[in-house]
């Protein structure tokens, strides 16, 4: 069909439409005897038995390049699940040539066609694909069923459905006018391409960073952890299976510095979409900043990078509520959370009582294959996190007390026990440094320095990702809330500090932990468009002449 064609059908489309009104995903329980645990099982063992390739994906075309990493089981490290193939420089630049080629027709696209993609990409993730994302996020990447559940279904299910509503709240904004003038803002998609940089801790951030960027109009360079290749992979099959058209999403694995360099430096770049390191983002910032002068206009920013997540209790604290928070806020997903708890706070009157509660807890946590449903944890994600987590253990044996845990083995897989920490110093390296793995260091504070500690604990770190406070006094809260006000993005009283849902919890920090700026919600998608401001005048002036002008 003729383009103007095409855009006279297009313009036979009228009305205000509006996007389903969103709903979080159920969390399913895989229960023993649920026809869901049954159907799960079942997809781990086809899935463990196979051995894939997984290619490039440019312009919507498979490449594979013979140069290939491997997709092994975390937790049996011998187990191979698939081939993917590392992007050339050349690859990396008919990536971003794909981009800006697919984003003409894509950027024009209405709002709505786009928000079908997503909507429908949800609804493939609920139903048909649900099984193949959570086996895929489990063997990969070692995730328990309910781990896997809550991330690569529920939570990504999440982003697909709520960002389209958080979409059309935003192009429902506009100026005032009157009957004078139409006042108007075009929510144009940025100029160039954006670079999604994803981690392999989460599916739902690898399925997210990309596509809310493309949801308002980009299109996408997509470079995804090496270690979670195997569910990147499976996403982009669903977003295919959606109806994505080709070079929206380009997915590029391989090295990351070599893609970063060539991404970075490329006038195109419009915006980078990132979650990892604070390390990393940093250099990356440098790296934008020293190519200012090159870029065709700025490019926007997005970082969730590190945290040193904190627990603190008040002295009138529930033990067991406490202890619960700790165990599953610090040894869930082998802490390997950007939210986990890495440090708790805890009232010399309490901390006997809470420290046997946690310990008890700790001895019934079974570790191991995650294909066995019974265990609360599996492996560490690599052998480069293996050795980073096991030093610190070791530091806690010899500058600090191990009440619980510290074994490490990864003769069949990168196993790490969940480990409790105690220490008398609160400038210790364990409650300070960022180590992304199951070891919580404890420090037990005299009561009467309660407020104390509350300042203690906002200078501690460089981080301010998220924070949880327990109290059953609302006096402990409201100051809790008050002198921490900016040691964590998201912050939680009587809960522990992971579990964000999409719509109730926009998740993001500041600080050294990134630019907040809230995944999950209206916030994000701001930073995706440029605003045009459009005054149409109705009745123009034809004299120039003003009323001051007049003679007396």
């Amino acid at each position: 069909m003729p383009s103007s064609d095409r855009i006279a059908a297009l313009a036979a489309f009228n009305g205000t439409r509006r996007v389903p009104p969103p709903v979080n995903e159920p969390v399913r329980g895989y229960a023993p005897g649920s026809p869901e645990r049954a159907s799960l099982k079942a997809r781990l063992a086809a899935m463990a038995a196979e051995h894939i390739d997984i290619p490039l994906v440019i312009g919507g075309a498979d490449v594979r390049t013979g140069d290939t990493g491997r997709a092994v089981m975390p937790h049996d490290h011998r187990h191979v699940l698939a081939d993917w193939h590392r992007a050339t420089p050349g690859h990396v630049q008919q990536a971003i040539a794909a981009a800006r080629a697919a984003q003409a027709d894509w950027a024009n696209w209405a709002w709505e066609d786009r928000a079908a993609v997503f909507l429908r990409a949800a609804e493939l993730l609920a139903t048909t694909w649900r099984d193949t994302a959570n086996a895929a996020t489990m063997l990969n990447q070692s995730k328990t069923a309910f781990q896997a559940e809550i991330d690569a279904a529920a939570e990504l299910i999440d982003f697909w459905r709520f960002n389209p509503h958080y979409a059309q709240e935003l192009y429902d904004e506009q100026p005032l006018s009157n009957h004078t003038m139409w006042n108007q803002l075009d929510y144009r998609p940025l100029e160039g391409f954006v670079y999604a940089v994803t981690p392999f801790n989460f599916t739902s951030i690898a399925g997210n960073l990309p596509t809310s960027p493309a949801l308002m109009g980009n299109t996408v360079v997509w470079k995804p952890a090496s270690s979670a290749m195997l569910s990147a992979h499976y996403i982009l099959k669903v977003l295919e299976a959606a109806g994505l058209p080709p070079g929206v999403i380009n997915l590029v694995g391989g090295d990351a510095g070599m893609i970063s360099d060539l991404a970075l430096s490329h006038p195109d770049l419009a915006g980078v979409h990132f979650t990892g390191s604070t390390a990393v983002f940093n250099n990356m910032w440098q790296t934008i900043g020293a190519n200012m002068s090159r870029y065709r206009s700025y490019p926007r920013i997005v970082g969730e990078t590190g945290g040193k997540d904190f627990i603190l209790a008040h002295p009138s604290a529930d033990p067991q509520a406490l202890a619960v928070a700790v165990a599953r806020g610090a040894f869930e997903y082998q802490g390997q959370k950007c939210s986990a708890a890495s440090r708790v706070y805890v009232p010399r009157s309490l901390w006997p009582d809470v420290r046997d509660r946690i310990v008890g807890i700790m001895q019934d946590m079974r570790m191991g294959d995650v294909q066995d449903f019974r265990n609360f944890v599996g492996a560490v994600i690599d052998q480069k996190a293996f050795r980073k987590i096991g030093e610190y253990v070791a530091d806690a044996k010899r500058n600090a007390r191990i009440v619980a845990g510290g074994k490490t083995d990864d003769s069949v897989g990168y196993f790490i026990e969940p480990t409790l920490v105690e220490t008398d110093d609160p400038g210790y390296r364990l409650l300070c440094e960022e180590i992304f793995g199951p070891v919580l260091t404890a420090y037990v504070y005299d009561d009467a320095k309660w407020t104390e500690t509350l300042h203690t604990i906002d200078e501690t770190s460089p981080y301010a990702l998220t924070g949880a406070v327990f109290s059953t006094d609302r006096r402990g809260v409201r100051e809790a809330m008050a002198t921490l006000r900016n040691a964590a993005g998201n912050f939680y009283v009587n809960d522990k500090p992971t579990g964000a849902v999409v719509g109730q919890q926009p998740f993001g920090g500041a600080r050294g932990s990134g630019t907040n700026d809230k995944a999950g919600s209206k916030l994000n998608l701001v930073r995706w468009v440029s605003a045009r401001a459009i005054k149409e005048t109705f009745s123009p002036p034809t004299d120039f002449r003003y009323p001051f002008m007049g003679a007396e």
